[in-house]
């Protein structure tokens, strides 16, 4: 049977990705076309689908909004979510000034719904990131401080949910001991090529050696 493995998030995971049929550019340039690249060859046999639905500018709340149709009707085996770069991005520009940050709320509901509708879904929450470099360095304390939140709300919530937690932060951290943190992560918040290497790499390393691993 064919596994259907939906990824969703903001531009990281969008990676330009076609929103047409065509299956050289449906996937994007992001970690999704490494990972899909990895699994599709690996499991050929098997035939997955890899979907990416990630949108730029997403945050969690815009995710829950869109998510009967780009999630729950596609009936994925596997979602895995990266999502919080712009929650946090937004805060820190006070867009819009005096709104909650709904991160966590938002996504515990999105998860609670999801358990409800899919409960055989098996689910892969991605560890948020940042490094100090263009965007983020100005502030960087600030923005360390809100990333450390909704790191540690996404971790809680990948145990409440049973779902794997793929750490980035850390990953990222070691490779700044290889080249600086712009070859990474080119504004602080969106990787490179290089950095997107990183993310499809522990991405495959944990999944891989979960409960969840598919090869």
């Amino acid at each position: 049977m064919m596994t259907t493995i939906l990824f969703q998030g903001d531009s990281i995971t969008d990676g330009s990705r076609g929103r047409s049929d065509d299956p050289n550019h449906i996937l994007g340039h992001s970690y999704v076309y490494l990972i899909g690249s990895k699994l599709g060859h690996d499991l050929a046999e098997k035939q997955p689908l890899i979907i990416n639905r990630g949108i730029s500018g997403n945050r969690v709340s815009d995710l829950y909004a869109r998510w009967n149709e780009d999630a729950i009707a596609l009936k994925p085996a596997v979602i895995s979510i990266l999502i919080g770069a712009n929650d946090a991005w937004r805060s820190m520009d006070g867009e819009p000034s005096g709104v909650t940050d709904r991160f966590g709320r938002a996504y515990k509901i999105l998860l609670e719904e999801t358990r409800e509708v899919l409960p055989d879904t098996k689910l892969i929450l991605l560890e948020p990131f940042i490094l100090k470099t263009g965007a983020t360095e100005d502030r960087w304390d600030q923005w360390q401080e809100r990333i450390q939140l909704y790191q540690k709300i996404t971790k809680e919530l990948a145990s409440e949910f049973g779902a794997i937690f793929v750490p980035l932060q850390a990953a990222f951290n070691e490779a700044c001991r290889r080249a600086e943190a712009a070859y990474w992560i080119w504004d602080g918040v969106h990787p490179t090529s290089a950095g997107q290497q990183i993310i499809a790499e522990q991405w495959l390393s944990t999944v891989q050696n979960s409960k969840l691993a598919l090869l």
